[in-house]
């Protein structure tokens, strides 16, 4: 394994928590978000559309998730939004550790309510609910885009 890394150690120590923005499933089913966890001072990770838009194209993890999603004639977005939460499930049991040992100033996974819902609060709010039911983690960390209908939301 991998050694500690001294200068992002040195800015942990210093109050500074490590983020990664890019959360994605190959990222967790390797261990590479463990081992930055444990090497690099990772204490938080982020997701959103464009980031898992990103990671969904790239590789095989997502096919086989996919393909059951279409057979059983899953629409679009409910199907991005279940493989998003399942990865954001995921990467919070990761972090749990870090939440627990720090309570709860660190060890999050930062999920973003979809932003082309963002001017319009009451969707904004039963969305984030909705997600927070479905990903069910304490360590979770929604984000809501601060628009003008956002702020409410929030």
């Amino acid at each position: 394994m991998t050694t500690q890394n001294d200068n992002l150690k040195a800015l942990s120590d210093a109050g500074v928590s490590i983020w990664l923005d890019d959360l994605n499933r190959p990222l967790i089913t390797s261990g590479r978000l463990q081992e930055l966890v444990e090497t690099r001072s990772v204490v938080g990770v982020t997701t959103n559309p464009s980031i898992f838009q990103k990671a969904m194209s790239e590789g095989d993890a997502y096919d086989e998730q996919l393909r059951d999603l279409a057979l059983r004639g899953t629409d679009v977005g409910e199907a991005v939004r279940s493989l998003q939460a399942y990865d954001v499930r995921w990467g919070c049991d990761v972090l749990r550790d870090v939440y627990d040992r720090t309570d709860g100033v660190d060890g999050r996974v930062s999920y973003e309510v979809d932003p082309r819902i963002a001017h319009d609060s009451d969707r904004t709010v039963a969305e984030a609910k909705a997600l927070w039911w479905l990903v069910d983690r304490p360590n979770l960390f929604i984000k809501i885009p601060a628009t003008q209908d956002g702020l409410p939301a929030i």
